[in-house]
């Protein structure tokens, strides 16, 4: 493992370095990290620094700390939780392969659940937000925002405040990768589509349909994704 030099924030990057390692197998899962003081040393920080992001670790799934013995490294996507997910968002650095296509399949699976629960309880509320989708500027920018905010109203209009949760521990990350995605014209036209139907469904309270409008559009999404992004 290579030094790094001093950061002027080292616990974040300690653990920033120490994820990046898990992530490109210097440290697989079941491996033992090196002894605190030849950690420090490799890292650049000091020892309580070291121990601050091994904690943070610890908590968010990604290692096993046991006292008087090596460090292991947790099988993640087995052994993890939700917040594996939240500092993986934190991360910044390139991301497993596929991740991104299994978030939206995620997305695929519970979209239409909260969509319809959403109109079935709050569709004058759903139908206000999405009047405005006929205002939204032509620009990648613009349509990762109002998507951003649709989920958000749904999910909370659902009644599930489970769903707002998962969703807000991909604040801004979301928006990240939805620009990509709709910096394709095709993905705006996609999602013109969408709002449009989602809308009339909404107006008329018709929470099936509502369901359906979402589950298709969001397996569209992920063949756009896979089309702007081979391999992501």
């Amino acid at each position: 493992m290579p030094l790094w030099p001093r950061p002027k924030r080292p616990a974040l990057h300690a653990e920033q370095a120490l994820v990046t390692a898990i992530l490109d197998g210097t440290y697989p899962p079941g491996a033992l990290l090196p002894g605190e003081r030849e950690l420090a040393r490799q890292l650049g920080v000091t020892r309580p620094t070291l121990r601050e992001a091994l904690q943070r670790l610890e908590r968010d799934g990604w290692l096993t700390i046991n006292q008087g013995k090596s460090t292991r490294v947790r099988d993640f996507w087995r052994e993890g939780g939700l917040n594996v997910l939240s500092s993986l968002v934190r991360y910044g650095g390139p991301l497993p392969s596929g991740f991104i296509t299994q978030l939206l399949e995620v997305r695929l699976a519970m979209a239409p659940a909260y969509t319809r629960a959403a109109v079935e309880r709050q569709g004058r509320t759903v139908a206000a937000y999405l009047a405005g989708h006929t205002a939204l500027e032509d620009t990648p920018e613009a349509y990762a925002r109002y998507d951003w905010l649709l989920h958000h109203t749904l999910t909370i209009c659902s009644g599930n405040p489970i769903y707002t949760l998962i969703l807000n521990g991909f604040a801004g990350f979301y928006e990240q990768l939805a620009c990509l995605y709709f910096g394709q014209p095709e993905a705006r036209a996609s999602s013109r589509s969408f709002y449009a139907a989602l809308l009339e469904a909404a107006r008329e309270g018709d929470a099936l349909r509502a369901e359906g409008i979402a589950r298709q559009v969001m397996a569209q999404s992920i063949e756009l994704w896979r089309k702007a992004s081979p391999g992501g």
